[in-house]
C-alpha cells in the first residue's frame, strides 16, 4: 500500500485508513480531527481557524444563523425575535428568553440593556435602587417605570433575589446635573412611598451607585490612580462612611464590607483591594468591567437622602480626579467636608449636618422611609 505524510505531524498514513486528503493537504486522521471541525449545518468540513462560533462553515452561518443581542447565543435566523423598534431593519436579533426578558415589566435580574446616556460631561452615574413589601407587581413596577420614562428611556425594572416582596429599579448612565434637573426622582420615590414601598425601613434594601471608569481618565493606569484614592478614603474615613450610609457594621460586612489591611498609600490601598478577592460585595466594587461601583448604601425613598447620596459620590470623584496622592493621604474628615462646593452639594451639606459629620453644625434628623 501506498503510503503518504501528513504535512502537519510528518507521521506516514495510508489513504482512507489512516489519513485523507483536505483541502490539497495530506493529514493524518489525529490532525484531521485536531485541526478541523465539521460543520453543523450542511456538514462539510473547514478549517478551526475558518469555522464561525467554533462549529460552522462561513457560508451557512451567514446564510442560515446570527447571534442574539442580548446573550451572545447562536440562534437560526427562522427563529429570531426582534423588538418592535428594530423589526424594519432586523438588526438586533434576540434569542427567544431575551426577546420575553426586554418585554417583560420587570426583568430577571441578569437583564441588562446597552446604556444609554444623559447629560453633558465625564462623568456619569448609574443608580440601583431596591424597594421592599409593595410587592413584586407587574402593575407598581409599570406605574414607577411611567413616570420615569415619560420621554426618555431612564429606568427599568429587575428581580432582586435578596428582597422579600419587591423590586430594584436601575437608572441608564446620567451626569449629577441630569438626575437633578432631568429625572424625576422625586415623584418615582414619592409613589413608591404611595404604593407601599419600603426601602431603608425594609432592612433588606440597598442603594447602589455605579460611576463610569472612563471618567478618570483614558487608560488603565489613569484610572486606577483615582480609584486607589477613592478605595483610600473608604478605609481611611470608614466609621464617617458607615454613619453616612445608615448601615450597621454587620450589614456592611455582609453587603458591602471594607477591604482593610494597611492604608498607608493610595497605591497601597488599591493592591490590597485586588489581593483581597472579596468579589462584588465590597463597599467599593471594582469587579466590573466598565465602572466601579459603590455599595454601601442604605435604600431610602427619601428624596433628600437619594439625592445627598447621589452629590456624595460625585464630590468625591471629582476631588479623587482633582487632587494628588500626597494632599488625599493627608486629608482630613474635616477637611474633606470643608471642601464642599455648598453650592453645587446643597443636599449633601444637609445631610451630613443631619448626620452630625459636617464640622459640629448639627441639624435635626428626620425619619427615613
Amino acid at each position: 500500500m501506498k503510503t503518504h505524510v501528513c504535512e502537519i505531524c510528518g507521521e506516514e498514513f495510508v489513504l482512507g485508513e489512516g489519513g485523507e486528503i483536505f483541502d490539497g493537504k495530506h493529514l493524518c486522521m489525529r490532525c484531521l480531527n485536531r485541526e478541523t471541525t465539521i460543520c453543523e449545518h450542511c456538514g462539510g468540513r473547514v478549517w478551526n481557524d475558518d469555522a464561525v462560533h467554533g462549529s460552522f462553515c462561513a457560508n451557512c452561518f451567514d446564510e442560515y444563523y446570527t447571534t442574539c443581542t442580548g446573550c451572545g447565543a447562536v440562534i437560526s435566523r427562522e427563529y429570531a425575535y426582534y423588538l418592535e423598534r428594530d423589526e424594519e431593519y432586523h438588526d438586533n436579533p434576540y434569542c427567544r428568553r431575551c426577546y420575553e426578558s426586554f418585554n417583560e415589566t420587570i426583568h430577571d435580574y441578569y437583564f441588562k440593556p446597552d446604556p444609554i446616556f444623559y447629560g453633558n460631561g465625564r462623568l456619569f452615574m448609574g443608580v440601583e435602587i431596591e424597594l421592599d413589601e409593595g410587592g413584586e407587581d407587574d402593575d407598581n413596577a409599570e406605574t414607577l417605570l411611567d413616570i420615569a420614562n415619560f420621554n426618555n428611556d431612564h429606568l427599568y425594572a429587575k428581580h432582586d433575589g435578596s428582597l422579600d416582596n419587591g423590586i430594584e429599579l436601575v437608572s441608564h448612565p446620567m451626569t449629577l446635573e441630569y438626575h437633578k434637573n432631568n429625572m424625576p426622582w422625586k415623584d418615582v420615590l414619592r409613589k413608591a412611598i404611595y404604593l407601599d414601598y419600603r426601602s431603608h425601613q425594609a432592612m433588606t434594601c440597598g442603594l447602589h451607585v455605579h460611576i463610569n471608569k472612563s471618567a478618570f481618565g483614558n487608560t488603565t493606569p489613569e484610572q486606577e490612580e483615582v480609584i486607589a484614592k477613592l478605595i483610600f478614603f473608604y478605609e481611611k474615613f470608614w466609621a464617617e462612611i458607615l454613619r453616612f450610609s445608615r448601615r450597621t457594621e454587620t450589614q456592611a460586612n455582609r453587603w458591602a464590607s471594607r477591604y482593610g489591611g494597611a492604608i498607608s498609600t493610595c497605591k497601597n490601598s488599591l493592591d490590597n483591594a485586588k489581593k483581597a478577592g472579596l468579589g462584588r460585595y465590597t463597599a467599593v466594587n471594582l469587579m466590573n468591567e466598565n465602572t466601579v461601583e459603590f455599595r454601601i448604601f442604605r435604600g431610602t425613598l427619601r428624596y433628600t437622602t437619594f439625592m445627598a447620596t447621589l452629590e456624595f459620590v460625585d464630590c468625591l470623584c471629582q476631588m479623587a480626579m482633582k487632587f494628588n496622592d500626597e494632599v488625599f493621604q493627608k486629608m482630613s474628615w474635616s477637611g474633606f467636608v470643608s471642601d464642599i462646593d455648598t453650592e453645587k452639594y446643597p443636599e449633601l451639606v444637609d445631610y451630613l449636618k443631619s448626620r452630625r459629620l459636617y464640622v459640629n453644625e448639627p441639624t435635626e434628623e428626620t425619619e427615613e422611609i
